[in-house]
């Protein structure tokens, strides 16, 4: 618990704490970069599972998987960076565990994902795998998960 203490102590959460702009912008920030991913993940998994095929996979596909890395990027930083404000509050809120907990599983999901070699496959250009598109499946669920208990936090 020493830790946690420690986290409202350090230079970034005292002044997040101390003003309420500099907290709105990293608020903003964390909320762009939720954006971001949503924003890419969700019609490149759509692009996987073949509900979108106007556009081909290798052309489509590692544009958007950038996009997403930028977003988780952004949104875990700043992420990091409010929790650090009230650490022992969301380590005792149940929504923000779950979103933890989803969180680990979308990142593995993408580990997985990019190990594999059906979607290497697909981004030379053949059909996607039925692995893949479990995996696309997955991945849509999770990151709507995320969303959703991340805007739960604030309820509980």
């Amino acid at each position: 618990m020493e830790l946690i203490a420690a986290l409202g102590g350090w230079p970034g959460a005292r002044w997040l704490q101390g003003s309420a702009t500099a907290y709105l912008v990293v608020s903003a920030a964390h909320i762009l970069g939720i954006g971001l991913v949503l924003g890419a993940v969700l019609p490149l998994d759509a692009r996987l599972l073949g509900l979108v095929r106007a556009v081909p996979i290798p052309l489509l596909v590692p544009f958007l998987a950038r996009a997403a890395a930028l977003g988780v990027v952004l949104a875990l930083s700043t992420g990091l960076w409010l929790f650090t404000v009230r650490s022992a509050e969301y380590l005792a809120n149940t929504a923000f565990l779950i979103k933890m907990g989803l969180l680990a599983l979308a990142l593995a999901n993408i580990g997985w994902q990019h190990a594999s070699g059906g979607y290497r496959a697909a981004l030379a250009g053949l059909p996607p795998t039925a692995g893949v598109k479990l995996r696309a499946l997955a991945s849509m669920g999770l990151w709507l998960g995320l969303l959703l208990t991340g805007r739960w936090i604030g309820f509980l």
